[in-house]
């Protein structure tokens, strides 16, 4: 009788547990899309309004169900990294020598000239070189590059610059690695690296 009570009690611990994660999965998605696959589990018992426990069960949940197994541990505080298609196309793209950059417009695709770090002075460079040093002033006249074109323009992988891009210290680890000494900031609200003046 205790048995068949105790395992009672389990399965609608467990009912009650997978109705609470099916209201809680469209916020964790939302901030997975918001902090590019980067969570922790203030970041999701603040948003849902509910105990620091169950977020980090919940994600250490998630973090099974994905194959998440990396997690940054600062004190107390996990920080989860959940690879979207978004993110490993960053990644890719970080890890390819081309030169163009394919974004789609209207069905059609459009090509953009994303320039390598320069490390050679601008007297020293021929014709080609200069043409690239135009192509990135013309981008910073836009105001910003991409995650990708500033891994690049880095010299390093997107992942670092995914993993550092909210560290206090990102601006100047940023200038002491930019060929031309800028430091860069970067925007949660367009997801793009400006330079800070």
């Amino acid at each position: 009788m205790v048995l068949v009570l105790l395992i009672g009690l389990n399965l609608w611990q467990q009912y009650k547990w997978e109705n609470w994660c099916e209201q809680v999965n469209p916020i964790f998605y939302q901030l997975i899309r918001e902090n590019q696959g980067r969570i922790t589990p203030v970041d999701l018992a603040i948003r849902g309004n509910f105990p620091g426990t169950s977020a980090k069960r919940y994600l250490d949940s998630k973090a099974t169900e994905f194959g998440t197994s990396f997690t940054e541990t600062v004190g107390d505080n996990q920080t989860y990294y959940f690879i979207t298609a978004s993110i490993l196309g960053d990644i890719l793209d970080s890890s390819e020598p081309a030169k163009k950059n394919t974004t789609s417009l209207g069905g059609k695709n459009a090509y953009a000239l994303v320039a390598p770090p320069l490390t050679t002075p601008i007297d020293e460079v021929g014709e080609e070189e200069v043409g690239i040093k135009k192509t990135l002033t013309q981008q910073l006249a836009f105001g910003s590059l991409l995650q990708s074109e500033l891994a690049k323009r880095l010299n390093v992988y997107s992942s670092t610059i995914y993993k550092r891009r909210n560290d206090p210290d990102f601006a100047e680890w940023s200038r002491s690695r930019d060929p031309d000494g800028i430091a860069w900031s970067f925007s949660r609200k367009t997801k793009d690296f400006f330079p800070v003046d």
